[in-house]
């Protein structure tokens, strides 16, 4: 019943993310499951408000999944670490992951504008705990939260460019552009030039 339900989420990501999602049916969804119109109301009687919010959801889950990395090496090499199974993902999931932080569709709701901030709230606490951050000052904050944003927009690019350049190299690009805007940041604020040290020490 689970794997049941997964692939018709699958399917709904395929959908919404080729697509606006209010020219996305039921019917559509159900076709490229290879599912009943019925079955598809039977996991979700919301139709496709409901389908459109928990693929959204799905998507944002296993991408949160993606910030998350163990206490071990350098917060450098950890962020590396999780921007290769960010990219991955990316590439992987191309589809869901455009639905996913595109949004400004008739179907965006409260529910679903929560669902995407959660995401880069949620990616943005997870590099403060790589960067050993407990109490971070307001200007780290928003630095790893600008950050957070750029490395969507890039990944938006990347898959409108064909994903070139290699991921590999796109990751070292994105890590570079980090400590750039720590290093930025960190001027006039003595908490955030001690992060920066750590990053290029």
């Amino acid at each position: 019943m689970e794997e049941r339900r997964r692939q018709l989420l699958d399917a709904a990501l395929d959908r919404f993310g080729h697509r606006s999602p209010e020219d996305v049916s039921v019917d559509d969804i159900a076709r490229a499951a290879g599912a009943s119109r019925p079955l598809v109301y039977r996991y979700f009687p919301g139709g496709r408000q409901q389908i459109y919010e928990a693929a959204l959801r799905s998507a944002a889950e296993q991408l949160l999944a993606c910030f998350v990395e163990p206490p071990t090496g350098t917060p450098a090499g950890r962020l590396s670490n999780v921007l290769d199974r960010y990219l991955a993902f990316v590439a992987e999931h191309d589809a869901g992951f455009s639905a996913l932080v595109r949004g400004g569709c008739v179907t965006e709701t409260s529910r679903t504008s929560a669902i995407i901030d959660g995401v880069r709230r949620g990616a943005a606490e997870q590099v403060l705990v790589h960067l050993e951050e407990t109490a971070p000052s307001l200007r780290l904050r928003m630095a790893v939260r600008s950050w957070i944003a750029a490395v969507e927009a890039v990944s938006l690019i990347w898959l409108d460019e064909g994903r070139t350049p290699p991921a590999q190299e796109l990751r070292g690009w994105l890590v570079n552009q980090f400590v750039a805007v720590i290093t930025a940041a960190a001027a006039d604020d003595p908490a955030t030039a001690e992060v920066a040290a750590r990053l290029v020490g």
